[in-house]
């Protein structure tokens, strides 16, 4: 059974605009047939948009995730992607860990600010 889907469906489906659909299929990323002025999105089209707001949650960029879309139909197959992946992955891992480390520091700054000027206007409030 060969499935196919209009752009409002999956419009609707993944919660993006028909707009947003529409950039992703020129940037290369999903590639439609034409019937007349409607856009006929297959099965493969749809698992391409669900990876790409996947990756695009995650912190990929755009290029990251057609590269690894463009792996997934290379001869070598599956298992370069998956690798690739995997290190993207990793990288990305790495970078929010150093990124809620910063945040981290910043709230404990805050907090520390927070007391001192609860602080102050304790003082304040008692030799007033």
């Amino acid at each position: 059974m060969n499935t196919s889907y209009g752009i409002g469906d999956l419009s609707r489906e993944f919660g993006v605009t028909t707009r947003t659909i529409r950039f992703y299929e020129d940037q290369g990323l999903l590639s439609p047939t034409r019937d007349g002025h409607s856009r006929i999105y297959e099965a493969r089209d749809r698992v391409r948009l669900k990876l790409i707001l996947r990756g695009k949650r995650l912190g990929f960029s755009l290029k990251e995730i057609k590269k690894l879309i463009e792996l997934y139909d290379a001869p070598e197959g599956e298992g370069r992607q998956l690798r690739t992946f995997m290190e993207k992955i990793r990288a990305r891992r790495a970078e929010l860990l150093g990124q809620k480390a910063d945040i981290e520091h910043v709230l404990d700054e805050l907090d520390t600010l927070e007391q001192r000027c609860a602080d102050l206007l304790a003082r304040e409030h008692d030799s007033g």
